[in-house]
């Protein structure tokens, strides 16, 4: 059973949310909260395997309440509502640690899928359309610009062999595990290791994250 928390301050909507979600028999919503502050309270109490968070929210907004439970709570995965497919909030929600985004407009089918989709620990967000994000809010990144560091000089990349630096690039781009393996000539199986390992390297929870630290470190495009 996959449990849920529901984070909005609109009652009417964690309503409809709460509907959708128990009238699956895998899913069970076992908390609701208001705004941020709240749902760490909840989430510490009652650890669900996912946090629904709306990210505009009064008090602490969703941005802070998934940095703190992304950094406290690691086993509670966050995915995060929007009202736009490209935002920049929702990016910055990303940034802080969210395995995706969804829209508030998404069918009851999409959210359910998403939720099993976070909750297994995979990434809701097409990969291409994490790229248009990156490349609209670049100028907000930290190492931005001018000031991305060439290859090799950021300390996260140097752990990585030259395969998963390259494998690192694919995934900045778009690119799934099966085109990976075909671009590389090896097999699925082989670029699920090396991503793993990469994963594993970087700290990143998922491609989401990957890519994120891929273009803050002048990765992403420069291959």
């Amino acid at each position: 059973m996959t449990t849920v928390l529901l984070v909005d301050d609109q009652a009417l909507l964690r309503s409809g949310f709460r509907l959708v979600i128990e009238s699956e028999p895998d899913l069970e919503v076992v908390g609701e909260a208001a705004d941020g502050r709240v749902a760490l309270d909840q989430v510490a109490a009652i650890q669900p395997d996912v946090v629904v968070m709306d990210i505009r929210m009064p008090g602490m907004d969703g941005i802070e309440a998934t940095r703190r439970i992304v950094a406290h709570h690691p086993g509670s995965r966050v995915l995060v509502l929007t009202t736009f497919d490209v935002d920049d909030l929702a990016f910055a929600a990303l940034r802080a640690g969210a395995s995706g985004f969804l829209l508030k407009s998404a069918r009851p089918d999409e959210l359910v899928d998403a939720i099993r989709t976070v909750a297994a620990g995979t990434a809701v967000v097409a990969p291409r359309v994490l790229r248009r994000m990156l490349d609209l809010f670049a100028p907000h990144l930290p190492a931005a610009g001018d000031a991305l560091p060439r290859e090799g000089q950021d300390p996260r990349l140097s752990g990585l062999t030259r395969r998963e630096l390259d494998v690192l690039h694919l995934i900045a781009e778009g690119a799934s595990n099966l085109e990976i393996a075909a671009e590389l000539v090896v097999s699925e199986a082989t670029v699920k290791t090396h991503v793993g390992n990469l994963f594993a390297k970087l700290g990143a929870r998922d491609r989401v994250q990957a890519v994120i630290i891929a273009y803050e470190c002048g990765l992403a495009g420069s291959r």
